[in-house]
């Protein structure tokens, strides 16, 4: 009986190692893809710091751009979106394997947005937003993985899709 315990225990033990998060206290990770919108397709890089073995605090960098004809007259506009995020790791409380990151958190964002057309071109149109995500990591080995994240508040609004390099 004692050694089903020992065993037991052990076996709790090892399996909460295998449950850390991905990005550990003091570590970083960089982030790339692309987005989606209405308005063009949002290309971002963002990079993530470890405060905790569960949080992370990061900073995003992104751009989109759309052009559309109206009759006789060509429509420009462009988005430039700067952002911190933070956010809770569940890969310990979950028990999932190292292999994924599944997290959730808010986010503060600044836009530059520009408009141009044939009468008139502005660049004066900013605004500030608050937004919160969910997404998810796997990793194909301790460096690199695949991101999907969904949310809003951001310039890539509605979802991302891209790569992860952790160092």
């Amino acid at each position: 009986m004692k050694k089903n315990i020992l065993l037991l225990t052990f076996s709790f033990i090892s399996f909460g190692t295998f449950a850390q998060g991905r990005l550990g206290k003091g570590h970083m990770q960089l982030n790339a893809g692309l987005g989606t919108s209405g308005w063009g397709t949002p290309v971002y890089v963002g990079l993530d710091y470890g405060l905790h073995e569960d949080i992370t605090l990061g900073g995003e960098l992104s751009y989109r751009s759309k052009s559309e004809n109206f009759g006789n007259s060509k429509f420009k506009s462009s988005v430039v979106g700067i952002g911190v995020n933070g956010n809770y790791h569940f890969n310990r409380v979950l028990e999932i394997s190292k292999k994924w990151d599944f997290y959730a958190g808010l986010g503060l964002n600044y836009y530059v947005w520009n408009y141009e057309n044939d009468a008139y071109k502005t660049n004066d149109a900013s605004d500030i937003g608050l937004g919160a995500q969910i997404g998810g990591r796997y990793f194909f080995n301790d460096k690199l993985g695949i991101n999907l994240e969904l949310g809003g508040g951001n310039a890539t609004s509605g979802g991302k899709i891209g790569i992860t390099y952790k160092f």
